[in-house]
């Protein structure tokens, strides 16, 4: 989320211990702990509620392109019923006993 290194993690516990002191730098992280779980539950919850918001709309348009797919590509793909391929027999010459 903040895209923090180790490096820069350490040089803020730093200015936390030096601005706070340490009877106090415990109970801060604490605080910071819970308030960062907490906008991670919200943050999830709303995540989650944008998903299923966009996924009965996408369902039905997926639905509505693969119908539209099947009703281009079918007739394309069928060969009329009263088109029959025209037989010529083979020519026979005099010589042939049939």
């Amino acid at each position: 989320m903040f895209n923090l290194s180790g490096s820069e993690i350490v040089v803020i516990l730093l200015l936390a211990l030096i601005v706070l002191g340490p009877e106090k730098l415990p109970e801060a992280i604490r605080k910071f702990g819970r308030v960062y779980s907490e906008v991670r539950k919200i943050s999830n919850g709303f995540q989650s509620e944008f998903k299923n918001a966009f996924e009965e709309p996408m369902k039905e348009l997926r639905e509505t392109a693969q119908l539209t797919r099947d009703a281009v590509l079918k007739p394309l793909n069928e060969e009329p019923e009263d088109h029959q391929p025209e037989v010529t027999p083979p020519p026979t010459t005099e010589g042939e006993a049939s």
